[in-house]
């Protein structure tokens, strides 16, 4: 019997009820449109305050202005500093937060019930009366450009740039963050001016979800922002999408990278879209979680990386489908083809009705897990909101993951999976990877990590060719943690060998008998650090008087980008 039992699965609980408040909803005289669930389980309250604009509709010429204003109105209004804000918020333990995304622009706000009062207080003063003093602008500035210097180093923002560059085309989704000189232009008077065309409470919606009256509810958001004057909403025009024609391949060159960082992305659909739970189920079964198919296929079975998934980003105004990993860099190409199995595979077969059924459960079962708390249940409820979703598309949720078909499933990935068509962006090695990749695409091109393009002929250089002339001073810069810390190299060579001596912050060190092959130096160089001897390796690739590669050595925990130039 104890056997028997062991053999067999036990049998699925019943579904949990999942039953969300009814809402009630109105709109302010000046447009301020307010929903509000009552949810008496604990004594908490959730604002959320949100405008129909966001980082997509910032000006042309003044990207990152809408991120900077949304975390600049807490840094000061017009009757309190950034600190004395700060210290209010700690006394009632609640939280205040303003963000943007592409589409939206959110303030989100928290605290006991008991303090709902106070609470509502600070959000309208931070709404409609921020002060963006200079200080904290600067500050603001600062953190913000050694920020972006920091995510230059990081492999996944590195191929969500290109991807988003590749999919967009001319769309604002294009841009997936400013540049140092766009922060560099930031100005108090811009913000200003900025706050006042797009905070309007004609086009935002208050949505409240915790331990309130209804009525009380409606007369304390009226009495802090009945006086809050409506405004002229410009509506955007975007351009299209481009159209892809072929599979093109992009390459993030690396040097010394020992893992490549892969993307194959195509547009696919927006929130609104018929399609959404067909997809949903269908990215289930293909990547999306542990027991998926690329999942199982490149770690489980082929053992080339920790985690293989696939994602789907559905936006406003449209979005896209991702299969991601990274992996090892002597197995790019060998990932590539595992990839490009499974995504025909999910467009040419049926699934299975095992894998339909497991992936359905597990939407089914994971979605009232998510509304437990009050703030998953408020971010459920924004999110339907803010894409105009049906009344009753929480309480059909579940019931329209269960109808969705196994023919359903072979549909929406002949529609949107586009092998023939799929963008290619991996960030590793270029030299190691573009022998592997290349045969995927006959459209290939190579950026260095500064998003400089680079001119892919430089990386065909025969292994066994005239070696390249690599003597010389190089002035070197390496990218550590966003900062640029100077290096020197200097090189005598006869034939294939280098010989010379490496400076650097941490020591100095001789080199002797390095190797150059082509144009690819790979070289030693021994210094003492703390009595102890370090051995830097020094790997770059050689464009006439410009060097990139990588510096390793067992004091840093990964290889550090390099790039300079040589003077004779």
């Amino acid at each position: 019997m104890t056997q028997a039992i062991r053999k067999t699965a036990p049998e699925p609980l019943a579904p949990i009820a999942f039953n969300t408040p009814s809402p009630f909803s109105t709109t302010l005289a000046n447009g301020l449109r307010i929903v509000i669930f009552e949810d008496r389980r604990l004594p908490l309250v959730s604002y959320r305050l949100a405008f129909f604009s966001g980082d997509a509709n910032e000006p042309a010429d003044f990207q990152g202005i809408g991120a900077a204003t949304a975390s600049m109105l807490s840094e000061g209004t017009r009757n309190f500093s950034s600190r004395e804000l700060a210290e209010k918020i700690e006394r009632l333990g609640a939280s205040i937060s303003a963000s943007s995304s592409d589409d939206f622009t959110m303030v989100a706000a928290s605290s006991l019930s008991l303090y709902n009062s106070e609470l509502l207080d600070l959000v309208s003063e931070i709404v409609l009366l921020p002060s963006f003093p200079e200080s904290e602008l600067d500050l603001y500035k600062r953190n913000t450009i050694e920020h972006l210097k920091f995510q230059r180093s990081q492999p996944g923002f590195l191929a969500g740039e290109q991807t988003a560059r590749i999919l967009y085309g001319e769309h604002p989704y294009a841009k997936t963050s400013p540049s140092p000189e766009d922060v560099e232009k930031l100005t108090r008077d811009g913000l200003v001016d900025f706050h006042a065309r797009t905070y309007l409470p004609n086009n935002a919606i208050m949505i409240v979800v915790g331990d309130v009256d209804l009525e009380e509810a409606v007369a304390d958001i009226d009495s802090r922002f009945k006086r809050w004057m409506p405004g002229e909403v410009t509506e955007t025009s975007f351009p299209q999408f481009p159209v892809a024609r072929e599979r093109t391949l992009t390459i993030v060159d690396r040097p010394g990278s020992a893992q490549s960082n892969i993307v194959l992305a195509n547009v696919a659909i927006d929130r609104r879209s018929p399609d959404y739970f067909p997809f949903l189920v269908m990215n289930q079964v293909l990547g999306a979680g542990a027991s998926s198919r690329v999942f199982m296929n490149l770690r489980e079975e082929k053992g080339y990386t920790y985690g293989a998934y696939t994602r789907f980003d559905a936006k406003r105004f449209g979005g896209d489908f991702e299969a991601t990993a990274e992996v090892r860099t002597a197995v790019t190409g060998d990932s590539l083809k595992e990839f490009f199995y499974e995504l025909n595979r999910i467009r040419n077969e049926s699934v299975s009705e095992e894998e339909l059924n497991d992936a359905k459960n597990f939407l089914v079962g994971v979605f009232p897990i998510r509304a437990e708390t009050q703030e998953g249940l408020t971010n459920l409820i924004v999110s339907q909101y803010l894409h105009g979703l049906p009344e009753d598309y929480l309480q059909t949720y579940r019931d329209n993951v269960r109808a969705v078909a196994g023919a359903d499933v072979k549909r929406v990935a002949e529609k949107y999976i586009q092998p023939e068509k799929i963008a290619i962006v991996i960030v590793g090695d270029a030299s190691e990877i573009l022998t592997q990749a290349e045969s995927y695409s006959t459209e290939v091109e190579v950026f260095d990590t500064n998003g400089n393009r680079l001119d892919p002929d430089i990386y065909n250089v025969e292994s066994d060719g005239q070696p390249m002339d690599v003597s010389g001073s190089w002035a070197l810069s390496i990218d550590f943690q966003g900062q640029q810390i100077p290096v020197s190299l200097n090189l005598t060579q006869t034939g294939d060998t280098a010989n010379g001596s490496l400076e650097t912050m941490l020591g100095n060190g001789e080199i002797s008998g390095g190797r150059v092959n082509g144009n690819k130096l790979s070289a030693a160089a021994l210094t003492e650090i703390q009595g102890e001897t370090v051995e830097f390796l020094i790997n770059g690739t050689v464009n006439g008087d410009s060097m990139s590669g990588t510096l390793s050595a067992p004091v840093v925990p990964e290889p550090l980008a390099f790039t300079g130039s040589r003077s004779r």
